[in-house]
């Protein structure tokens, strides 16, 4: 079990957060608009969703994984960062560090270290009981 969760946790480090940081930080250089925040829910899950005014047409864009702002209500104020060429790829302005996404990865990452290396020590343990357990007293 410990092997299973250890990978699980080491494949949302690598696959999911990580990714997710990298797309957060990618968005630092774009166009900057003031938004609501159309649907709330978790969004460092990517569940929740802004509007905002981008060249003249009204966007709602959903955010990314990673984002922080989760305890805030719809239809709270915030500072969203777009790519100019595709205004639907979003980040708000103060997760385009990567910040947020970055410590889930490391959290993540080192419990993902921890199960594996519980799982290590598990194996050693079995392994050495059942020699043990194989040469038994000839008396």
């Amino acid at each position: 079990m410990s092997l299973v969760l250890g990978l699980l946790l080491g494949a949302l480090s690598g696959l999911v957060m990580v990714p997710a940081a990298q797309h957060l930080r990618s968005l630092q250089g774009g166009e900057r608009a003031q938004a609501t925040l159309h649907t709330a829910g978790s969004c460092m899950a990517g569940q929740c969703r802004v509007e905002f005014e981008a060249d003249g047409r009204t966007v709602i864009a959903d955010l990314p994984v990673g984002s922080g702002g989760g305890k805030q209500s719809a239809g709270a104020r915030l500072v969203v960062r777009y790519q100019a060429d595709d205004p639907r790829t979003v980040a708000r302005e103060a997760d385009v560090g990567g910040g947020g996404a970055v410590v889930l990865a490391a959290l993540s990452g080192g419990a993902a270290l921890f199960f594996l290396v519980i799982s290590a020590v598990a194996a050693v343990f079995l392994v050495r009981q059942r020699r043990t357990a194989g040469r038994g007293s000839p008396e």
